[in-house]
């Protein structure tokens, strides 16, 4: 190694200790275990991206196949994004939504969302991020109901392995244990439900899962108590579950028939991640909330959103006191520039078809995975968000046991060969990998994640 290359790594290794030893000393990590954290420091330390890929402090290079959060849909690296941050920051860089003051940005944005959101969805009440924008939507609604003289309309129904984010509502509407009970999360109001029971919701009480269902739930809390309820379109966190096919119609009807708002947490699906633009869209419905977040600015700044009905807005519009909702960065200029610009490159590029085209591609490679091993099971996906399960013995639905960590064991073997993917086992026998790459992936590289997943299932095969 020439003295050069010696002294580049050398500097490098200086910079990456300095970082870690003030990384276990100064930051709290998300979703991270602590002690780990403290005792080892951070497992990447990124320095850079460009399309589906991240590099880091060390100089290697990695696929993201999460699109970090299953957010950065157009990619790490765009340019245009930074441009019209910049453009804006210049110009105002914030002002603020409160007191009735606006920017335009904002106006363009809200007007952008709702001519693409389905139905007489037209009006946006801008938020930080998703976990915002769902305890807004259920502030929204209680208030809506409230406004109509319905005092008591203040249930949130949600659905078990639904992930709605970390504020306080919006965790305890969370069907995953670990964050809906984190730090004595309670809210005797909002109440989790068996999920995708299409029989059930449409009225089977003789179907042996009724018990727990919404319609159950519906008919013992009364329609009267109940304020909304809240269904991402296709479950992200929870392990990826596509509902089955007539499952949101029949919530839709539910919901109808009984005086409830329907909240759509669009904030993994929205924004072409599923190959349409909405989740909701495969199903032909209009919820009377949409959450939205994510894929809006492609994680180029932070930004979310409720979208509502004419309906409820409506409504608003005649009460004539302060609304007492509202964030810092509701609205934020350069936020809703970046968002502004990132549709339209959506848009311009058919990213959205892009994501249903290359969402087969990768689709057909799974399935030659599932053929291959027999412990690959389940695999499902719509565009760009896909997942499958690991099982020991698929066919007599034995799981692996979950000391085994077959989940986490594969997720390990993919990063040693320098792919990220996810994995999820917070339930007992579930091992559950989602892959979820950038919706401007090519045909080459998603032949390349199914390469690494291949090669990393073969070296996981070999220790069970």
């Amino acid at each position: 190694m020439s003295q050069t290359k010696q002294f580049v790594k050398g500097q490098s290794q200086s910079l990456r200790n300095e970082l870690s030893n003030l990384d276990r000393k100064h930051v709290l990590h998300p979703s991270t275990n602590p002690k780990n954290q403290v005792d080892h420091g951070p497992k990447i330390i990124f320095t850079g991206g460009d399309g589906i890929y991240l590099n880091d402090i060390d100089g290697n290079t990695y696929i993201d196949g999460v699109s970090m959060l299953w957010n950065v849909n157009l990619g790490h690296g765009n340019k245009e994004l930074a441009e019209a941050s910049y453009k804006q920051m210049v110009e105002a860089a914030y002002t603020t939504t409160f007191y009735g003051y606006v920017n335009e940005a904002t106006v363009r944005l809200a007007e952008k969302i709702t001519s693409l959101t389905p139905g007489d969805l037209n009006t946006v009440f801008f938020t930080s991020g998703g976990s915002e924008s769902n305890d807004t939507a259920f502030k929204l609604s209680r208030f809506y109901w409230q406004l109509r003289g319905y005092k008591e309309k203040k249930k949130i129904i949600s659905l078990r392995r639904g992930y709605h984010g970390v504020t306080v509502a919006a965790q305890r509407a969370t069907g995953i244990d670990a964050y809906r009970n984190f730090s004595g999360s309670t809210d005797p109001d909002i109440v989790n439900a068996k999920p995708h029971l299409t029989e059930c919701e449409l009225g089977d009480k003789n179907h042996p899962e009724y018990e727990g269902c919404i319609r159950d739930i519906i008919e013992k809390e009364g329609a009267d108590k109940i304020a909304a309820v809240i269904v991402e379109p296709i479950q992200g966190a929870g392990g990826v579950h596509v509902p089955p096919e007539e499952y949101l119609q029949a919530v839709r009807k539910l919901c109808d028939e009984n005086n409830i708002h329907l909240i759509a947490d669009e904030v993994i699906c929205g924004f072409g991640r599923t190959g349409k633009m909405f989740g909701v869209d495969h199903w032909e419905i209009v919820p009377d909330f949409m959450s939205v977040a994510k894929g809006i600015t492609s994680g180029y700044a932070q930004l979310g959103g409720v979208v509502m009905t004419e309906k409820i807005r409506d409504e608003f519009a005649q009460y004539d006191a302060m609304l007492a909702h509202g964030f810092t960065y509701s609205g934020h200029p350069t936020a809703c520039a970046v968002g502004l610009k990132n549709i339209e490159i959506i848009e311009r590029d058919g990213l959205v078809e892009r994501a249903n085209t290359m969402g087969r591609e990768l689709d057909k490679g799974l399935k030659y995975l599932e053929d291959k091993y027999t412990f690959f099971t389940n695999r499902r996906s719509r565009g760009l968000l896909a997942g499958f399960d690991l099982m020991k013995d698929p066919e007599a639905n034995i799981p692996f046991d979950h000391s085994a960590r077959a989940a986490g064991n594969l997720v390990d073997e993919c990063y040693n060969r320098k792919l990220l993917i996810r994995p999820f086992d917070f339930e007992p026998g579930m091992n559950i990998v989602a892959i979820a790459p950038p919706l401007t992936i090519s045909k080459n590289e998603v032949e390349k994640i199914i390469h690494i997943v291949d090669d990393s299932l073969t070296a996981f095969s070999k220790k069970i």
